[in-house]
């Protein structure tokens, strides 16, 4: 239970990664300004939070059993929080998916809208009209930079942010009436476990229904450059949780909060073309036309810059 004066964050998917750090983050906060309800679908995978938590397991946090793609589930967990009363809402849990369109089941996509679009629908539908009732409350929805700019091979997962950055932006200006805030945070490359086994399984998976051309350009030329981008670019869960905290912190938090730096040439790279087409064709030579030259320069980049890229992050501010 939290004490007088701590706002209660909930968090959506925290027995790894991002969601990991961010639950340890907050709970671990100097001043104890939060009491961070941590949720998973299944309890048994609590172990490396708790050992994260520390002393402050049971203390500033504590678990709920939670599957966002359940309504009976959804309830259950907001009703078992004191009065209902729920500061943050960190809207975390997703799941990714990536490879030729043509070789993946129907069922496969239903699965990435279900988590990453009805069931942050889901819990902010649960949450809302009590922080509407209270005139207050940040709702904050991890999407991705794919949520504004689209990636190959990345068609379904990129579709299911870009259905939440939509809904979202609609949302931010009704809430507002409400003293309620919105906040995307919109990370680029990360690296978890949930990433890096991704891509391992992907790299050995068959592509069924797929021409051989496109089996060759996703397995030989955009995995590898997706690798190199991972290792040059990519952040670490703290980075991300840290710009969580912050815009949680801020006295005006922004709506679109870009985590990585090196992501907003590409962001502004779309916008400076009504037609799209400047940034359909930059992609295309990116990966097509200049793919080796890419893999020698992402190398140059890693050893010249010691990591510094990836440690950098945008401040809410």
């Amino acid at each position: 239970m939290a004490s007088p004066g701590q706002k209660v964050v909930l968090i959506t998917g925290c027995s790894s990664g991002i969601g990991l750090r961010m639950a340890v983050m907050l709970a671990k906060d100097e001043q104890k300004r939060y009491h961070v309800i941590a949720t998973m679908r299944d309890l048994k995978r609590k172990d490396k939070l708790v050992e994260a938590a520390g002393d402050a397991y049971g203390k500033t946090l504590s678990l709920a059993v939670l599957d966002v793609c359940s309504d009976e589930s959804v309830k259950q967990c907001i009703n078992g929080i004191k009065d209902r009363h729920v500061d943050v809402l960190i809207n975390n849990a997703g799941i990714g998916l990536v490879g030729p369109v043509e070789s993946i089941p129907m069922e496969e996509m239903k699965k990435v809208f279900e988590t990453n679009v009805f069931g942050v629908i889901r819990m902010i539908k649960e949450v809302m009209p009590d922080m509407k009732k209270r005139k207050g409350g940040h709702i904050i929805v991890v999407s991705s930079v794919m949520g504004l700019q689209g990636v190959v091979f990345n068609d379904v997962y990129a579709a299911s942010k870009f259905a939440m950055e939509g809904f979202c932006e609609s949302l931010a200006v009704q809430l507002l009436k409400f003293n309620v805030t919105l906040s995307l945070i919109e990370p680029g490359p990360v690296h978890t476990e949930f990433e890096a086994k991704m891509i391992q399984e992907v790299k050995q998976r068959e592509c069924p229904g797929a021409d051989p051309d496109t089996v060759h350009y996703f397995k030989n030329v955009y995995l590898p450059s997706s690798l190199d981008i991972f290792e040059v670019l990519g952040q670490t869960p703290d980075d991300i949780a840290r710009c969580t905290k912050k815009v949680i912190e801020a006295s005006r938090p922004r709506f679109r909060n870009l985590t990585n730096p090196m992501y907003t040439p590409i962001v502004a790279l779309k916008y400076a073309d009504e037609t799209g087409g400047l940034s359909v064709h930059a992609f295309y030579h990116m990966l097509f036309n200049l793919g080796s030259l890419m893999h020698i320069s992402m190398t140059a980049m890693k050893y010249l810059t010691c990591g510094c890229l990836r440690s950098r992050t945008i401040s809410p501010n």
